[in-house]
């Protein structure tokens, strides 16, 4: 099947965010305790981050972007565009049906985002399964902005297929893909292959196992970008191990999180609470 090509006007951006490279911090969604988007927590958030940052991800998992409302999704996505300070947004569109992607990305073009973080197909009874190529070449021909593959099986149960994630990584359109398979050797099989496109881990733990990754994107770089931007210079096992410590200090791999993550933010002052968005 042939390949359709970027948008017009559209192909200076995919180049420009082809180049990305080291932590891209997928943000906690700071809310108060009505459950709004708090513009202050994440004008603080953002101004913490962005000298050991190079883009930010708001509405990712970490963002708990799978729960945010309309108005919460707009709300954090305006934000980070309006006080990233020129670094590039990449808007969380984590939505199961492709029609709602779609018109993420364009309220997410709206706002002035620089491209959309897509997640493979979700599992629906009333959806005929699609594959993982067909998913995304349908996002990239019609979405307004770039598209960053975000590749996990945990939650679309997506087979983990390195050949069908090279294919979806060569779409013009395509700038980038967090690899968050959780599997070292998938990660080092598809940096031996090659891709088109920068591909980012999206394990702490797993950092210094898949050496060459071009990035790093985790709910760390929340709290401690130095030590991401460490263990990404070099993959030596002593940053590796420093990561290791405080992903263990701050409990990211417990299925709540980004709420762990929201308490240490608190506890040092940069947001207001602790809550759920949801």
């Amino acid at each position: 099947m042939p390949q359709s090509e970027p948008q017009p006007g559209r192909s200076a951006q995919v180049d420009r965010l082809k180049q990305l490279r080291g932590t891209v911090v997928p943000l906690v969604t700071p809310v108060n305790e009505r459950r709004q988007v708090c513009e202050e927590s994440t004008v603080r958030l953002i101004e913490s981050l962005r000298d050991g940052v190079t883009g930010f991800m708001p509405a990712l998992s970490t963002g708990e972007g799978w729960r945010l409302s309309l108005k919460q999704w707009i709300d954090i996505v305006h934000l980070t565009v309006t006080h990233a300070a020129g670094a590039p947004v990449l808007a969380g569109v984590e939505i199961g049906r492709t029609a709602g992607i779609l018109a993420r990305a364009g309220l997410a073009a709206e706002l002035g985002a620089d491209a959309i973080v897509v997640p493979p197909p979700f599992p629906a009874a009333d959806v005929p399964p699609v594959s993982l190529l067909e998913h995304f070449r349908v996002i990239v021909e019609k979405s307004p902005l770039p598209v960053f593959v975000y590749h996990e099986n945990a939650i679309s149960k997506a087979p983990l297929d390195v050949d069908a994630l090279r294919e979806v990584c060569a779409l013009p359109g395509v700038v980038g893909v967090k690899e968050s398979s959780g599997s070292a050797e998938f990660t080092r099989e598809l940096l031996a292959k090659g891709t088109d496109v920068p591909v980012f881990q999206g394990w702490e733990h797993l950092i210094a196992e898949a050496p060459g990754v071009h990035g790093f994107v985790g709910p760390l770089a929340n709290l401690e970008p130095a030590a991401c931007n460490a263990a990404l210079d070099g993959f030596s096992r002593e940053a590796q191990a420093r990561v290791d410590v405080l992903s263990k200090e701050y409990e990211l791999l417990a299925d709540d999180w980004y709420l762990h993550v929201k308490t240490e933010l608190v506890r040092r002052g940069v947001i207001g609470t602790a809550l759920a968005a949801g």
